[in-house]
């Protein structure tokens, strides 16, 4: 089993079951025998949460039932994104979470509590959640409707002061269990299927790319426009992103909003003239496709050099956008000149900086430094993972955002509904 990241893993076994008592009969099977079990949506992940280190490996591929109507979808966990998004506009509403792969499914996009693009304006899925059903470790089926608090004990954690986090289990005492499942990387229970809020298309949706000579331009741009009410993506490519997709500039930012009469009286300091601004939905798309290109020619640049792509998913207050930019900048500079781009949900103060090692060397110093800079992300408030969860691949980095007292309330609340520790072994806690 491979995801996105290039991860793998393997299992003893692997079954789909096609219907939830199918799950949970596999479930209690694994529970009695203490077997490991790991779930596997459409392996879009790029933390390593799908990839078994033996156990039972359980496809959801089966759960794919959809059905959509005014302000909701009942979707299984095995539909897609797209999917989704496609038979939402057929009735003239939208999904609002918009992660960047639209093959990811439901059930996977609820496990990581994954966001993206519009997050800026309508926050993550975990908000458009109505009701979960949900398979636990010992084959107990549940449905949960939202504002259905759990029926036990946590402390209350204190968490980072970001829009956005899905580092660990946000403990708070009778916390939704909508809010518990979801983001817990399949470690405390399997989803089924989900109620998900639909929203109406907006009537108008004005986008654009806009290009800047100089990053402190940018940086400029985004306090300015950030609070527009009438905005719903506010998005980030530096110059080295820029070059990747063939264009020559210091930073560009692409937005959405729903005023054509805000985006066209923009007059922002450092603006170029040969921005990009929409003149029909297909260029809403291409502007899209632009920027959700920019991963596929860094994972083409990735299988070339024959290393894995070293990656953040930290985000820090919105204070401290800035900081967090320019430290980023500054030390990926000096250490990987040319070989890193930052790109991502600069609204949230949420962006993405891959390093693209060629050598062992550079790919032992990569890894070290993505510790540093997670420290410095926790430094200044931050998280250490905002969207992609920390599956396998980053399970270190939770004690560096969070002491050891808190992870053991979120040991115990894993140990309370998994008592043997079979679901997403090796996610999450090292």
């Amino acid at each position: 089993m491979r995801d996105a990241s290039g991860y793998t893993g393997h299992a003893d076994r692997e079954f789909s079951p096609a219907t939830p008592h199918e799950l949970a009969a596999l479930l209690a099977e694994a529970h009695d025998a203490c077997t490991p079990v790991t779930i596997a949506g459409s392996a879009t992940g790029v933390t390593g949460g799908c990839c078994p280190h033996g156990g039972w490996l359980i496809h959801t591929r089966q759960f794919n039932q959809l059905v959509v109507e005014r302000g909701r979808a009942l979707a299984g966990a095995a539909v897609t994104l797209r999917d989704l998004n496609e038979a939402a506009a057929r009735t003239g509403q939208f999904y609002a979470p918009d992660p960047t792969e639209w093959t990811a499914s439901v059930g996977g996009s609820i496990a990581t509590n994954a966001s993206g693009s519009r997050s800026f304006r309508y926050g993550a899925t975990r908000r458009h959640i109505l009701s979960l059903d949900a398979a636990f470790a010992d084959g107990t089926l549940r449905r949960f409707r939202r504002g259905e608090a759990i029926d036990f004990n946590v402390p209350a954690i204190a968490l980072p002061a970001t829009t956005k986090n899905t580092a660990g289990y946000p403990l708070a005492p009778g916390m939704d269990w909508i809010d518990l499942i979801a983001g817990s990387e399949g470690t405390l229970a399997v989803v089924v299927e989900a109620e998900l809020q639909l929203l109406p298309t907006p009537p108008v949706i004005a986008a654009a790319v806009l290009f800047f000579d100089d990053d402190a331009a940018a940086l400029d741009a985004v306090d300015a426009c950030r609070p527009e009410p009438s905005l719903r993506m506010l998005e980030y490519l530096d110059r080295n992103s820029l070059g990747l997709l063939g264009e020559a500039a210091g930073a560009a930012l692409i937005v959405e909003s729903t005023s054509e009469e805000w985006l066209h009286a923009l007059d922002l300091a450092g603006l170029r003239d040969d921005s990009w601004v929409a003149q029909s939905p297909a260029d809403r798309e291409r502007f899209r496709a632009f920027r959700h290109s920019l991963p596929e020619r860094v994972n083409e640049i990735v299988r070339r050099n024959g290393f894995q792509k070293l990656g953040s998913d930290f985000a820090v207050p919105l204070e401290q956008n800035r900081a967090m930019t320019a430290h980023y900048h500054a030390t990926l500079t000096r250490e990987f000149p040319g070989q890193y781009v930052l790109f991502g949900h600069i609204g949230d103060a949420h962006l993405h900086a891959n390093i693209l090692p060629e050598t062992q060397e550079q790919d032992a110093l990569g890894r070290e430094l993505m510790l540093t800079l997670a420290r410095h992300a926790v430094a200044l408030g931050g998280t250490v993972s905002a969207e992609h969860g920390l599956g396998k691949r980053k399970a270190n980095l939770l004690p560096i955002q969070y002491p050891a007292a808190v992870i053991d309330a979120m040991r115990a609340v894993k140990l309370r509904l998994d008592p043997h520790g079979i679901l997403g072994r090796g996610t999450l806690f090292v």
